[in-house]
């Protein structure tokens, strides 16, 4: 497996819609090994194939880990997913807006408005057909994936102008100017 070096913005392909995946051969499952390993690395919590250089619909997710009393990450609790050629396919009324971040626009923080829940109809590594019902943290990150796919970055839906900061701007406003009060908030990808 190798990290790949992860496209910035103004590149162009961030902005393009990508084609779909036709062929799930050996060179599509490096890709997706490797974009894993770069996700993890990065360290974000999802990494859509546009991010990587490439005009694909594919995208990596895994979910943040559930915690112990003490704040420490329970081994296996978190979940993987592959995404080839998703789409949502049903989105629910409820909204909820949240800090996102991506990694194409490191440095920088933006309040977005999202759907609370999402359905989403994919295929898995292999061009299996797979469904997913997702909610809350999870139905944003997924979200927020799939518009990579489609060209779109969460800063096209910022809740207002106003509403985009830069890692330190948002420390000092929501967390003060003491460095020890602040916990790096987990952002998109």
């Amino acid at each position: 497996m190798a990290i790949l070096e992860i496209v910035k913005l103004p590149e162009a392909i961030l902005r393009q819609k990508t084609h779909p995946v036709t062929k799930f051969d050996s060179e599509l499952q490096k890709l997706i090994d490797d974009m894993i390993e770069t996700m993890r690395e990065a360290p974000g919590v999802g990494l859509a194939a546009p991010q990587i250089g490439k005009p694909i619909s594919l995208t990596v997710i895994e979910t943040l880990p559930q915690v112990d009393d003490d704040g420490n990450e329970i081994e296996g609790t978190r979940d993987l997913y592959v995404l080839v050629n998703p789409e949502i396919i049903w989105s629910s009324r409820e909204l909820t807006d949240g800090i996102e971040g991506c990694l194409s626009i490191p440095g920088y923080l933006g309040e977005v408005e999202r759907h609370e829940s999402i359905r989403v109809r994919a295929q898995d590594r292999y061009g299996r057909k797979v469904r997913y019902r997702v909610h809350d943290w999870d139905a944003r990150i997924f979200q927020h994936e799939i518009d990579h796919l489609n060209g779109v970055l969460y800063i096209d839906k910022l809740t207002a102008p106003e509403n985009f900061w830069t890692e330190e701007e948002f420390r000092v406003k929501y967390y003060g100017d003491d460095e020890t009060e602040y916990i790096e908030p987990t952002v998109g990808d």
